[in-house]
């Protein structure tokens, strides 16, 4: 990937879920935690064969900047950081709408009653609430979703964000 990218500048390297490989290293793991580590090292070595002022940049993202690697993080590595944060109510209003709109609907939907009970969610939370929503309807052997689906599923992807914030995610 690195190679092809400096054949074929300028180029954006993208990673997604950067803390997937870019974790903090630790001494004991299993095989897969040591290829992981392996898999880090030579990203390190790849990220510093590249002139910042080249045509190639690295972007990466992650929901969890917390656990990666301050080797990662080292300046002249990543040289910004930027932090986008969560949707404010009105923008989930209108992510709701994107994401419900080609879903078969029967009745007047709510969509502000849903977004009230959203607080903390982001596009894909939102969209999780949709997809759940279609499963309701699935279940209750419906073609189409209705206002009370929508309503089960924003609580049931709320639940699910609560057991998410106490798992302990503390650095090893």
């Amino acid at each position: 990937m690195f190679n092809y990218a400096r054949d074929h500048q300028p180029c954006i390297i993208f990673m997604d879920e950067i803390d997937a490989i870019g974790g903090r290293r630790f001494s004991e793991g299993t095989s897969a935690d040591r290829e992981i580590q392996r898999t880090l090292m030579e990203l390190l070595n790849q990220m510093d064969g590249f002139d910042s002022l080249g045509q190639v940049k690295i972007i990466m993202a992650t929901n969890r900047p917390d656990t990666l690697d301050p080797a990662l993080l080292r300046p002249g590595r990543l040289d910004r950081k930027i932090e986008i944060p969560l949707p404010n109510e009105q923008a989930r209003l209108e992510i709701l709408k994107i994401h419900a709109g080609p879903i078969a609907k029967h009745g007047e939907i709510d969509y502000e009653a849903v977004v009230k009970l959203s607080d903390g969610f982001n596009g894909a939370d939102l969209r999780n609430v949709c997809t759940e929503a279609g499963l309701f309807a699935i279940r209750a052997e419906r073609e189409y979703v209705i206002q009370e689906d929508f309503m089960k599923a924003v609580r049931k992807v709320a639940d699910n964000k609560k057991l998410e914030s106490k798992l302990d995610y503390k650095p090893v």
